[in-house]
């Protein structure tokens, strides 16, 4: 899995023990039938298929240590066929992801295991070709550093047709996702011209590996599953008078590794607008997708620096195969993070979104109702510091059915804060959603609005002067 960072003396909870029916048991013997023909006897005096059922139980954390007791063990432990049989068992774990940037030239990734509070490094991607042959190598690529309101303005004038320092970055908008147990870097800058490619980390074997790359080049794009599928949308790409928001979307399937095209965002609201002048001068862009109740919310916005004007958004359909305005509630009030990002996450099928307060050292939690199509505000602050000195202050994440904050402490130190009364931020599966209110006002009450009573660290890691970039769940 990567070298390991971090063992803060707890212990690992033991997996549940599941079975499987017999002929289940029987069909997976039968799928390792051949492969364990060449090998030894992975536990002796044990059948095989009693010890593959063995280790499929072991946790993720101690595979680390696991893959050096023999041959035969790293090569179960790297076998797909045993995380499949980990699924049948119910025996899978989430682990959260965490990209982070380094000094404004490194891209490096982070593991936690929320159980053991372990934290491993993944290993470097490989190298990224520009169009021209150059290779660019991770460890030494040159990003975007958002660090201050000129950064940001040069940035925007970037990315809306002026050339200026793209030329000079081999690589910077990477889009992230992950989808069938693996993670997925897309697109990016590389010398100023937009990727296509598209990188996947799987973390059975610990290392990365080229994909199908994307039918366009798209830098800052938005990525979302849906049905198993990743679906990726928007961002910019290189024209002839300099970058160009795109519109368009695509999807991949990841057990055919097959790119399909998805019809473009309409971007309705952008071609209502009252004067050609301000059409010409506005460009429309997608800044953000959450797949939420079986659909993809995109949310818009239109962008002249030092313009920025949010103009809700557009939601598409599988089953249609179509895109639908917005609901006007969602839209309006969806948080806008810095440069119009919007960060949200989906928890037990409730949409949460969190914004900067009135104060730098905090930020407060939305949740959407989607029967009254408005967001709802959760007493009790989120201690977020230093939010206007970094590109990310803070991420989101729905890890082990609650809700996760990833930000930097007052140490500089990677800090993972989960709400510990999930379970109040959420109706219960017996409240009806249209009570949706008065539950969140009892919550209100119960905390008086005191974020200690919610949120408390499960985690924290060292890294230095990293900035966060981006985070991901893996179920495996």
């Amino acid at each position: 899995m990567g070298a390991r960072l971090s063992l803060n003396n707890h212990k690992v909870s033991s997996s549940d023990i599941f079975e499987v029916s017999q002929s289940e048991a029987s069909k997976r013997l039968r799928t390792f039938d051949g492969f364990w023909d060449e090998n030894p006897r992975l536990i002796p005096s044990l059948p095989d298929e009693l010890s593959i059922q063995i280790l499929a139980r072991l946790p993720r954390v101690w595979h680390f240590n696991a893959k050096l007791v023999s041959r035969s063990w790293k090569a179960a432990l790297t076998s797909g066929e045993l995380y499949k049989l980990r699924k049948e068992l119910g025996a899978t774990e989430e682990w959260l992801y965490i990209l982070t940037k380094i000094d404004g030239t490194r891209l490096v990734w982070y593991a936690l295991d929320p159980v053991s509070k372990i934290w491993q490094r993944l290993p470097l991607m490989p190298n990224v070709a520009a169009e021209d042959g150059t290779r660019w190598g991770l460890s030494g690529l040159r990003l975007w550093n958002l660090v201050n309101s000129s950064a940001v303005a040069d940035a925007i004038k970037a990315l809306f047709g002026r050339k200026d320092a793209l030329d000079q970055i081999p690589f910077c908008g990477c889009a992230i996702g992950a989808v069938d147990g693996c993670l997925y870097v897309l697109g990016g800058f590389c010398r100023a011209s937009a990727m296509k490619s598209v990188w996947r980390y799987d973390p059975v074997v610990n290392s990365w590996t080229e994909v199908a790359p994307m039918s366009t080049g798209r830098a800052y794009c938005k990525t979302g599953v849906l049905n198993n599928q990743l679906y990726v949308v928007g961002g910019v790409t290189r024209g002839r008078g300099g970058l160009t928001p795109l519109q368009s979307a695509e999807v991949f399937d990841p057990c055919s590794g097959i790119w399909s095209e998805v019809p473009s965002m309409p971007f309705s609201k952008a071609q209502v607008l009252p004067t050609a002048f301000l059409a010409d001068l506005l460009k429309p862009i997608a800044t953000g997708m959450t797949p939420y109740r079986g659909k993809l919310y995109v949310p818009q916005s239109l962008y002249c620096w030092p313009f920025f004007v949010d103009v809700g958004g557009e939601v598409y359909d599988p089953e249609t195969n179509s895109w639908v305005e917005m609901p006007s509630g969602m839209g309006e009030g969806w948080p806008a993070r810095q440069a119009g990002t919007k960060l949200s996450v989906i928890v037990e099928e409730e949409l949460y979104a969190l914004e900067p307060s009135s104060s730098l050292d905090s930020a407060r939690i939305k949740v959407y109702d989607h029967q009254d199509d408005s967001w709802k505000i959760i007493e009790g602050d989120v201690p977020i510091r230093d939010l206007a000195d970094s590109e990310s202050p803070y991420l989101l994440a729905g890890l082990l059915g609650r809700l996760h904050v990833i930000c930097k402490d007052a140490n500089h130190d990677i800090s993972v804060m989960q709400a510990s009364r999930q379970n109040r931020l959420d109706p219960t599966p017996s409240t009806p959603t249209a009570n949706l209110g008065e539950s969140l006002q009892e919550f209100s009450e119960s905390v008086s609005g005191s974020w200690e009573n919610i949120w408390k660290v499960i985690a924290t890691t060292n890294a230095g002067s990293a900035e966060l970039v981006s985070c991901q769940i893996l179920d495996i």
